[in-house]
């Protein structure tokens, strides 16, 4: 007699549970005919309080130990890579375990666009710390209607001038937008209370340049070499002549700080997210200033090295108590699952010390991040005026021992 296969019933197995967890948080599941196998199993409309939205995903589900990887678990991208980018509605990859009965998830169109059309994964990397369940399911669907939501409004604008120049806006940042005559585009970036934008420009790459309204005209006004008032050069802003703008591009720019010149009068104690912190909170001020990100970064770095030499197993333990963390905020558990489907990163990262990095330049972007989200629980930055190691001040996902740990 005919058998049904395992594998058919381990994925009707995932199917069912998926579809079973969101019906009963009153989410609307619309099934795809298995006749029409384009990458995705369900539409999935969310609901408000009882209230039906207009927010709308995809979901590729997949159920089996096939899935699982050393670091979580992997779905193939396949020839799904354009259909899951480039999409009006994003996909979801969801992987039933057999054996714990746990399903996991990923946000499949924001990792692939994240790496860029010319550098797409293979894989969609599924952290074991995606856990989709009952106590879960708020902050998943707060995350997805949050990404959704990236197309409409302003929003959209912000997204489609971020993924362009590969940056991550903020809703509140001063962000607009120029194109010149030759076709080139602008963007000014500011955020609330800072002196200090950044300008991203298509011509160069879009590398960010540092500038202050002064720096800008300082070219225009033709101040001495000399001059030592107000104006006198800072070498760490950028002058108009150094990005090669005309005269019509430093209006511009000149325009966009009279723009915002209106709501950077507030408070001195304006908060700045700090990139590079698994996540920054309110309980503190975190002025930045004009400390270089590349100082904090190493100091940050320095003190990972220290406690790595001192206590070895530092990695595996804080990996440990990172997975049975429940109240990880859902942007960090996607990000996870890209950074852990890179076997050189996660290489990196556990063979992370002073004998094999030095300096950041040592290491590698993505296992840096890495490391801090493991390692991290915040970083918070205080003011300038601070010793480096009063400004930045870290709390650790394994709280530092109390006594000296003894060397074997």
């Amino acid at each position: 007699m005919p058998k049904i296969p395992k594998g058919r019933r381990v994925g009707q197995a995932a199917v069912n549970a998926l579809r079973t967890l969101l019906e009963e948080h009153d989410h609307i599941v619309q099934e795809i005919s298995g006749q029409n196998d384009f990458g995705e199993d369900f539409y999935v409309t969310f609901t408000d309080d009882g209230d039906v939205t207009s927010d709308t995903i995809k979901v590729q589900v997949k159920g089996g130990d096939s899935w699982r990887r050393g670091n979580g678990y992997a779905v193939p991208v396949d020839r799904h890579r354009d259909t899951w980018s480039e999409g009006n509605i994003p996909v979801y990859c969801v992987v039933y375990d057999p054996n714990s009965k746990n399903l996991y998830w990923a946000n499949a169109t924001q990792q692939i666009r994240r790496f860029g059309s010319f550098n797409a994964p293979r894989f969609i990397g599924i952290s074991p710390n995606a856990v989709l369940d009952d106590t879960t399911m708020d902050s998943f669907v707060a995350q997805a209607r949050r990404y959704v939501g990236r197309y409409r409004g302003r929003q959209a604008v912000l997204t489609h001038l971020g993924e362009m120049s590969g940056t991550e806006f903020d809703p509140a940042d001063h962000v607009l937008h120029f194109v010149n005559g030759d076709d080139d585009d602008l963007i000014f970036w500011k955020r609330p209370g800072d002196a200090v934008a950044t300008l991203l420009l298509s011509a160069q790459e879009w590398e960010p340049a540092w500038v202050t309204l002064e720096s800008l005209m300082r070219s225009e006004l033709s101040m001495p070499e000399d001059w030592n008032g107000p104006g006198t050069p800072d070498p760490d802003l950028w002058t108009a002549e150094d990005l090669g703008l005309n005269r019509s591009e430093i209006m511009w720019a000149a325009a966009c700080f009279a723009s915002t010149r209106q709501a950077d009068e507030g408070p001195g104690d304006e908060l700045v997210e700090c990139e590079g912190c698994p996540s920054c909170t309110g309980e503190e001020p975190k002025e930045h200033g004009r400390i270089e990100a590349d100082v904090i970064h190493a100091y940050v770095l320095a003190c990972i090295l220290d406690r790595i030499d001192a206590e070895p197993d530092l990695v595996q333990r804080s990996i440990h108590a990172m997975r049975i963390e429940t109240s990880l905020e859902p942007d960090i558990v996607a990000e996870l699952g890209s950074l852990e489907t890179d076997p050189r990163v996660v290489r990196q990262v556990n063979r992370l010390s002073r004998a094999t990095v030095e300096t950041v330049d040592d290491i590698e972007p993505e296992a840096y991040r890495l490391a801090i989200l493991y390692l991290i629980h915040r970083i918070y930055v205080g003011g300038p005026s601070l010793p480096l190691d009063e400004q930045v001040r870290i709390v650790w996902r394994i709280p530092e021992p109390t006594t000296p740990v003894s060397q074997p």
